[in-house]
């Protein structure tokens, strides 16, 4: 009998013992986990919510057909123009802004295409063709290389056709710029994943400012209507705290340098 009520007690203890927090797949881009604020941010969220965050770490075209397979329970990516199709396709219940940065232009130091002198992006890209400057892109379908690409046919430049100058990495944003910083070659990064680059070597920032660079976080909660599995009421949760004065005062404190990597945007 002893034998017995001994047995039932461990066998509560290990069952008080299995219990663990919620945990939920979300979807994010290279270059927010690149910038280092997940590191800063899961630990809150699993302080406040007992929440954990399963991220998947991949370009934005990569995680909208993970939201699409319904592989995962929520994005956090920065396309508009996909995210806007996402949830118009009825992928996505909603789409909510979080967060903020830029796109920028990093190059050699001595920058022989002389792009730290242009007047608008489309003219820096414009000078990096004549330059036939090497150049390396994402080319992995993320935000950043859709964006680099608009920007290079603004420029009225079809890079795929320019020669071996322009080099696609296929690449998330840290692989892109290590391979940028190996042949010292230019490179559109967002602001964030460059300050906390940590091998820059020659590379310097060159240009930004222009309007067109602007670089928006949204998060996309996935349609429980097309995956029942999804964790509607975890993404749910988690999007109220994204979008808290917590949230908010952790993003918009986060440095790098003294340097502040991210604009917290998100409407209550």
């Amino acid at each position: 009998m002893m034998l017995i009520r001994a047995w039932a007690v461990v066998s509560l203890l290990a069952l008080a013992g299995v219990a663990h927090a919620d945990e939920m797949r979300l979807a994010v881009t290279t270059s927010f986990d690149n910038s280092g604020l997940a590191a800063v941010l899961l630990p809150r969220i699993k302080a406040d919510l007992d929440l954990d965050i399963q991220m998947i770490v991949v370009g934005t075209g990569q995680a909208l057909r993970l939201g699409e397979a319904g592989d995962v329970d929520a994005i956090l990516v920065h396309s508009r123009a996909a995210e806007d199709a996402f949830v118009a396709a009825g992928h996505a219940t909603h789409r909510r802004e979080i967060m903020y940065n830029d796109f920028v232009l990093i190059g050699p130091g001595h920058d022989p295409a002389g792009i730290a002198r242009a007047g608008s992006a489309a003219q820096a890209f414009g000078l990096l063709a004549q330059a036939r400057a090497p150049f390396v892109s994402r080319g992995d379908d993320s935000g950043t290389h859709n964006k680099e690409l608009a920007l290079w046919q603004k420029a009225g430049v079809d890079p795929g056709a320019q020669g071996a100058w322009y080099r696609a990495a296929g690449a998330s944003m840290g692989a892109t710029l290590n391979t940028a910083s190996g042949m010292n070659a230019y490179v559109m990064a967002d602001r964030a994943s460059w300050l906390n680059f940590g091998n820059k070597g020659d590379l310097r920032l060159l240009f930004s400012g222009d309007p067109v660079l602007f670089n928006q976080y949204a998060y996309l909660p996935v349609n429980p209507a097309r995956h029942t599995h999804v964790k509607a009421a975890l993404a749910a949760k988690l999007e109220g705290w994204l979008v808290s004065d917590m949230a908010a005062g952790l993003i918009n404190a986060y440095k790098v340098n003294g340097e502040q990597l991210f604009t917290f945007n998100a409407r209550p």
